[in-house]
């Protein structure tokens, strides 16, 4: 088959990936998909019957809602990072508290399937950090985005600061700060 014989993408596809590219670049994207993953082992396993042959084992365990809680609490901080992550902070932390609750609530953890995602995709969400915009277009130059009017960014990096201050006002600044 010829390449002309191909159907010719009208390029929706390609605007919808860069949407959800630009979409996941502005959230810790990685860290909320693998708390929520974490949290569906954790959920699940208390109350699944594991079946060898005739033989039907039960891992319920006295503590069954809680797993359930923790679960859902874990999936509810992961849809959090996503959707809100100005909080991302506070979801990592509790994520990974969570996670270390699960390893004696819910079956080691779901046998280590919840408690190891939801321990790394709570340490990449506090440790995600958003980015700084890049103004220019791909494959060109860039330079980073600074304030409108102050002049090419090589004017601002190579200005001699060293005698202002707040206090002489010799920085544009009222002696406030």
């Amino acid at each position: 088959m010829t390449t002309d014989a191909l159907p010719r993408q009208n390029g929706s596809f390609r605007r919808k990936r860069l949407a959800f590219r630009g979409w996941r670049g502005r959230r810790p994207f990685w860290g909320g998909l693998l708390t929520v993953l974490a949290g569906f082992p954790i959920m699940y396993i208390p109350y699944a019957n594991l079946s060898i042959g005739s033989l039907s084992f039960r891992l319920a365990t006295t503590a069954g809602a809680g797993s359930l809680i923790i679960g859902v609490l874990l999936v509810v901080l992961g849809l959090t990072m996503w959707f809100q992550p100005v909080s991302r902070v506070f979801a990592g932390v509790a994520g990974i508290l969570l996670s270390l609750v699960s390893l004696v609530v819910a079956n080691f953890g779901g046998f280590l399937l919840g408690f190891l995602p939801g321990l790394i995709g709570g340490a990449l969400a506090v440790s995600w950090v958003p980015g700084k915009p890049v103004t220019g277009r791909r494959g060109g130059a860039r330079e980073p985005a600074g304030p409108p009017g102050d002049g090419p960014a090589e004017d601002r990096m190579t200005q001699d600061l060293s005698a202002t201050s707040p206090s002489n006002g010799a920085n544009r600044r009222n002696g406030a700060g």
